[in-house]
């Protein structure tokens, strides 16, 4: 087993999550660009390693994401610092909130004006390419000559460059990654509930699931003496599609996917695969298997009840099975047989599947009217390294973790201190391009953990990709989808808890035609195949 220290520092250094932002607006010293300047001595040769320049004194502006904790300052985090220092360089943050940011960012972008050298785009992260049709960015693909880490890892990563392609056939956008295999979204059940109610194995199928339930709900599995304060099931509605969508074929995450087939579909217009799996769910509330209040259930109301001993099974993010859920059953003794553990997807009318993340997580940009656009692009290629990106996520050796004499790397006990490790700069992604990394997290996650996570990597399929949407593709979407969805999930609730009769399904799919359901299908077909040919070349 991992240390028990490790467990401490779970919450912070996990998959190098994302470092969010508690002030509305920092500016951390002068907005102003530095003035247009050589990038370095004629004879300097920039290699993908540190420095970027041999001139002293070279200063570029950002704006960023700041962190959410207080008392966390990103520009005064050590390992912010040591890409600076790397680099030879000085960035000037303008750090904002991440809950404003795309309020802050967006209406600077749109003006156009005093922008700064480098930026962390909003996170829609341009799919319409406004912000590239505008010519506020710099093809970045231009120079790749100078950009030897980042052309690298593209080339190694065709269907993230093929993302990244915009439809002029140029890269605009340097990119934060998320880990899209492991630590993936999927079905977790409490151990000892399930040894208990009499199964050796998981369910495999929506059949078996239910009887699980049932047997849930009808027996006293914490042996209070109280048959009714079980939760059977406990879900927030954001994970039930990927609970159970796959099940019935659909990837309702994406909303458009690819069926097997090769066709473009919409998952909650599929007339037979859909109206199954809103009939599986209304049977689920119907019986009392499915939480009245689902649609606001929380994850804290989820973590008290595996507190309480109260519930049997749940679905989130891979990385919570024992980081979250487990340590708080009364009986978790660091095993898997007494923990909350993930499992395979449940077959019903389709064979079962989960779904995983698209790969890009973030974008950078640098913006054209920069006077420093070699340096700026040097130094986004510079951060993106490889020794940068393990810095991101296991820290500085001797003070975030140590390597032993196998070369094994461990999180030290001053990472369990979270104040402490934040303010060193674990993960910056709200502020330099990181990429998350499986193998940091699994030295913070149990044994059995690590090896159930693996087994899962096999029944994750990718998302719809991140595609940009060319400028007549961007109207029809901008026109259309938001209203189109908004009702798509207004009467997904309507039909689950029975106030919208499945009698009334054909009239729902008509409403959608309505909607110019159609025009989007063609609009997502088009950008698929183009995602298709940029993938294959």
């Amino acid at each position: 087993m991992k240390n028990n220290h490790s467990r401490l520092v779970k919450a912070t250094a996990l998959l190098c999550a994302v470092s969010l932002a508690a002030t509305s607006l920092t500016a951390c010293g002068d907005s102003s660009s530095t003035t247009e300047n050589a990038v370095a001595s004629p004879d300097f040769v920039y290699d993908g390693t540190g420095p970027i320049t041999d001139l002293d004194g070279m200063t570029l502006t950002c704006v960023a994401q700041a962190s959410n904790y207080s008392n966390v300052d990103m520009t005064q985090a050590e390992i912010v610092k040591k890409v600076q220092e790397g680099a030879n360089v000085t960035i000037d943050y303008t750090l904002v909130n991440p809950t404003n940011y795309n309020d802050t960012v967006k209406p600077m972008l749109a003006a156009g004006s005093d922008l700064p050298d480098f930026i962390r785009l909003p996170d829609d992260m341009d799919p319409n390419q406004s912000y590239i049709n505008s010519g506020l960015f710099e093809p970045l693909d231009t120079h790749f000559d100078e950009m030897p880490n980042f052309s690298k890892w593209l080339d190694e990563n065709p269907s993230v460059k093929a993302s990244l392609t915009a439809s002029d056939g140029h890269i605009y956008y340097v990119c934060g990654t998320n880990v899209s295999d492991t630590f993936q979204p999927c079905i977790m059940y409490n151990m000892k509930w399930l040894a208990d109610a009499g199964f050796s194995e998981v369910p495999s199928t929506t059949d078996e699931f239910v009887e699980l339930l049932r047997y849930y709900k009808t027996h006293d599995m914490n042996g209070n003496g109280d048959t009714n304060d079980e939760y059977p099931m406990s879900v927030t509605a954001e994970m039930l599609p990927y609970m159970f969508g796959p099940a019935f074929g659909l990837d309702l995450i994406s909303g458009f996917y690819v069926k097997d087939d090769g066709t473009v579909a919409y998952a909650q217009a599929e007339s037979e695969d859909y109206k199954a799996y809103l009939t599986f769910l209304n049977q689920l509330y119907t019986e009392g298997l499915l939480d009245v209040d689902y649609t606001t259930l929380t994850r804290d109301q989820i973590i008290a009840r595996f507190a309480n001993d109260q519930t049997g099974v749940t679905c989130d993010w891979g990385y919570q099975m024992d980081m979250t859920y487990s340590v708080q059953l009364p009986y978790y003794d660091g095993t898997r047989a007494t923990g909350v553990s993930g499992a395979k997807p449940l077959s019903g009318t389709h064979e079962g599947f989960y779904v995983g993340r698209d790969p890009i997580g973030s974008l950078w940009g640098v913006t054209a009217a920069s006077s420093n656009i070699d340096l700026a692009i040097r130094f986004l290629d510079y951060a993106f390294s490889e020794a940068n990106q393990d810095m991101y996520c296991w820290g500085i050796e001797g003070e975030s973790y140590v390597v032993d004499e196998n070369g094994n790397r461990e999180f030290t006990e001053q990472a369990s201190d979270n104040t402490w490790l934040q303010q060193l700069g674990i993960n910056p992604a709200g502020v330099l391009p990181a990429r998350q990394s499986t193998e940091a997290t699994y030295a913070l996650v149990s044994d059995w953990h690590e090896e159930v996570d693996q087994e899962l990597i096999q029944y994750v399929r990718s998302p719809w990709p991140f595609i940009f949407a060319e400028s007549d593709e961007a109207e029809v979407v901008s026109n259309y989808l938001v209203d189109l969805e908004t009702y798509a999930d207004e009467m997904e609730v309507a039909f689950i808890t029975g106030t919208a009769s499945l009698d009334t399904f054909d009239d729902y799919l008509a409403t959608l035609e309505s909607m110019h359901l159609s025009d989007l299908l063609e609009v997502r077909t088009a950008q698929y195949e183009r995602y298709q040919a940029a993938s294959a070349t």
